[in-house]
């Protein structure tokens, strides 16, 4: 018989030769408590969070907690039904109209997870003789809506607009495209070139699908994403976004102006055929998105801990993976991923959480410290972040 585990052996035998030095499991962490958007209790020691991608701090905001409460009280625990049978409640008509007024579109649509919104709309609207044109370091929801939908893909080098052109100068003028872009990646945090991506995607006669998973609710002036921030907004055919970043909960969407979207909620196989989001989600998602309508200032906030981490990181000699701070995730290279989680271990042990990340989810093979900054976070605490990275990194070798 043949193993189909098998092909698992090398992944295996890698995270076997890394416990074997003694590291602690860096994807085994159990949060014991936690005390706030930045603190949690893990092995028994307080901690600061600088890996949840909890942006803007709405996991304890009261008003979105009193929400959720109402909710379960008022309709219980699940809906135990999709959202074309028993699963929309009032709560999720309220969040979808919540987010059309956040992105002042007229179409929106709530999803159980932000993969499967990925999963839903890409595999839906590309289909077999479609073509989808991709960053290579698209997520993988991204990539599994391409294969879900059976669609062509044409990848083309990160954030390079020339690339992107020449890919879509290739394709049959007559062929449906779709141009699937990221406003914020999540690895390295860079930002893309959205305008003029854009710009040569409609040239071609593609539509067009912005990812701001990683830079709603933070970038832009109403934290619409980088699509607002650079003024091609009203451009992008389709929004995908996630609840379990800015907004606090869990969940995905898409929204849209598109005349015809309407028909998705019919046809979309993993918004037909999932169990809706429970009523007490929802309550808390509709609540956490109005109120950062109103975030300038914590989005300011944000901005100030960015920047004074990212320059922080490099005075003391940390690679990152960009040269200017683009977001809220900053990326510190690793030499490799012994060392990389040699260094995670070391933080964790002076009160520090971070991700760290591997191939082959990270572009080019590096390893990396992934770290995601909160609008909580305090001016004193970035400032206990940075004295922490500097004794892990001397104690490691990272930095001299």
């Amino acid at each position: 018989m043949t193993d189909l585990f098998s092909k698992f052996d090398p992944l295996i035998q890698q995270r076997e030769t890394l416990l074997a030095t003694g590291v602690t499991d860096p994807y085994n962490l159990v949060m014991e408590k936690v005390v706030s958007p930045t603190v949690a209790i893990c092995n028994g020691r307080e901690t600061i969070l600088l890996g949840t991608y909890n942006y803007m701090g709405m996991t304890f905001d009261e008003d979105v907690i009193a929400a959720g409460k109402d909710a379960l009280d008022k309709f219980g625990a699940g809906t135990t039904g999709s959202r074309v049978l028993n699963g929309t409640y009032q709560g999720h008509k309220e969040c979808e109209e919540a987010l059309k007024e956040f992105y002042a579109m007229d179409h929106a649509m709530v999803f159980s997870t932000g993969y499967q919104a990925n999963l839903g709309i890409i595999s839906t609207i590309a289909g077999k003789g479609d073509y989808v044109i991709l960053d290579i370091d698209s997520h993988a929801s991204i990539y599994d809506g391409c294969a879900m939908g059976n669609a062509e893909i044409v990848a083309f080098r990160h954030n390079d607009v020339e690339a992107l052109e020449k890919r879509l100068k290739r394709l049959p003028a007559e062929a449906g495209k779709l141009v699937v872009l990221e406003g914020v990646y999540s690895m390295l945090g860079d930002v893309a070139p959205l305008k003029e991506m854009i710009r040569v995607s409609k040239e071609a006669g593609a539509m067009v699908l912005v990812d701001e998973a990683h830079s709603m609710g933070f970038i832009g002036e109403h934290g619409r994403g980088v699509a607002e921030a650079q003024g091609v907004l009203d451009d992008v055919d389709f929004v995908i976004g996630t609840f379990s970043k800015s907004v606090g909960t869990v969940g995905g969407f898409c929204v849209s102006n598109h005349p015809k979207f309407e028909i998705l909620r019919l046809v979309c196989r993993p918004y037909v055929f999932t169990a809706s989001l429970p009523p007490s989600v929802v309550a808390t998602a509709a609540t956490s998105i109005r109120k950062l309508m109103h975030g300038s200032n914590k989005r300011a906030h944000l901005w100030e801990n960015s920047k004074l981490l990212h320059k922080g990181l490099r005075d003391l000699g940390f690679t990152l993976g960009t040269d200017e701070p683009q977001s809220a995730i900053i990326a510190v290279i690793m030499p490799d991923l012994e060392q990389g989680a040699m260094m995670w271990e070391a933080l964790l042990e002076e009160g520090l959480y971070v991700n760290l990340a591997r191939p082959p989810a990270t572009p080019a093979g590096m390893t990396l410290l992934r770290c995601s900054l909160c609008a909580e976070h305090t001016t004193e605490q970035v400032g206990e972040i940075l004295g922490r990275f500097e004794r892990a990194g001397k104690r490691i070798g990272i930095i001299g």
